[in-house]
């Protein structure tokens, strides 16, 4: 069976890593250099399930278990509302 993208139908993907952002509960996860087949036309990235449940491990290893992260950084928040309401 033949591999088509399910957002834009192209058939051609290349091999490549790319940053993940893992969400859950308001707590963040962002991996960088995860391997992904990703479409040539979109862009849209396509994970095998072992790669996002080794993921889904380490957050957990980390919120749950008190595993120390590679690198910490600070991400300011803003409500669009309040942005709308500056203008």
């Amino acid at each position: 069976m033949e591999k088509v993208c399910q957002f834009c139908g192209n058939k051609n993907f290349k091999n490549a890593n790319v940053e993940f952002t893992y969400k859950h509960d308001n707590q963040l996860l962002l991996v960088k250099n995860v391997p992904c087949e990703q479409c040539e036309f979109c862009g849209e990235q396509y994970f095998h399930a072992d790669i996002l449940k080794k993921i889904e491990q380490e957050f957990n290893e980390i919120y749950l278990r008190g595993k120390k992260p590679f690198l910490e950084i600070r991400v300011p928040i803003q409500n669009f509302s309040d942005i709308r309401k500056a203008s």
